[in-house]
């Protein structure tokens, strides 16, 4: 099951973790691994693209662990463009989580 973590200060998104394996299908044919993967991934390099925003990334190794973070010093009408790019994200992880439920958890905390 893959669990995504969204941390939150002042209902602003400040970090998000990623970590386990779907295994929802055979390895290279994982549906909801690769959905998870394709909007995570894709969200990180918007807001590298767009936003300018040197996030704080770590990758396990082998796959299976993604934690990315907002840096504190952010200006704030950047962050602004950050957190409707992260909300974006995290409602299509809802929208995968609402899907396949068992393979997929989102927290907050």
């Amino acid at each position: 099951m893959i669990t995504v973590t969204v941390y939150r200060e002042d209902n602003r998104i400040t970090a998000f973790k990623l970590s386990g394996h779907a295994e929802s299908g055979p390895y290279g044919y994982d549906l909801v691994c690769a959905g998870v993967s394709a909007v995570s991934i894709g969200t990180v390099n918007a807001v590298t693209e767009l936003c300018h925003v040197p996030l704080e990334i770590e990758q396990g190794a082998e796959g299976g662990y993604l934690y990315v973070s907002i840096p504190s010093d952010t200006d704030s009408e950047i962050m602004n463009q950050v957190q409707l790019l992260f909300e974006g994200m995290l409602v299509s992880l809802k929208s995968i989580e609402l899907e396949y439920g068992k393979f997929i958890k989102i927290n907050t905390k």
